[in-house]
Formats: structure tokens, sequence, C-alpha cells
């Protein structure tokens, strides 16, 4: 049952979570951007959760567009630049995403299903 969206907030914030965590259960506890740049299953399995996450992020967007998420938008947009424009989305790009970024929407995802 819906209550004004809040069901599927809560189950794309649960989705962004599990991608989250999929995502650092790929990479090796010592992360190496040479090793991860070479490896092509973990590069693409760590591409489909980012894409997950930004799906699901996108949902979020459209139930309710004031929720705080920091950069919810550049989500959507590297969702979209990796699935429309795979060819041009390096591995730097996605090492950048996955160190820098994806802690903070951890700490944040978490804070909100809590």
């Amino acid at each position: 049952m819906q209550v004004d969206g809040q069901y599927d907030i809560l189950a794309c914030l649960k989705d962004i979570e599990q991608s989250i965590i999929e995502i650092y259960s790929f990479l090796p506890a010592e992360r190496n951007f040479f090793a991860f740049q070479k490896d092509l299953k973990t590069k693409k399995a760590v591409e489909r959760n980012i894409e997950i996450i930004g799906e699901a992020m996108d949902r979020i967007l459209k139930i309710d567009p004031n929720l705080h998420i920091t950069d919810s938008r550049k989500i959507v947009d590297t969702r979209n630049r990796i699935i429309h424009g795979y060819d041009s989305v390096s591995a730097d790009v996605i090492w950048l995403i996955v160190n820098r970024y994806l802690p903070v929407l951890e700490r944040e995802v978490k804070e909100l299903l809590k």
C-alpha cells in the first residue's frame, strides 16, 4: 500500500542501499585503480549497479523532488550517460564515483532509512 509515494521511496532507497553493498562487495579490500581498470567483469558489475542507483534516484525525484540527497540530479545524469553514452564513460570516472561520491550517498541513504 502506498501513502503519498512513501512506499515507493522506501523501496528505491533500499535498492540504492543494496546496489552500494554490491559495488563494495565486487571491489577487493585493497583498492587498486589499475587492477580495476583491467577487470572487465568488475567494471561492468559496478556500472550496472550505478545504473540501478540512478534509476532508483530518478524514481525518487519523480515522487518527491524536494527529498535531499546530495547530487541527486547528477546521479540520474550519470546513469543516463552510462546507458546512452556507454562508449564515453571511462574507468577513471567510475572509479571516482565509487571512491569519492558513493560513501556520501551511502551515509545519506542509511540516514533516510532510519
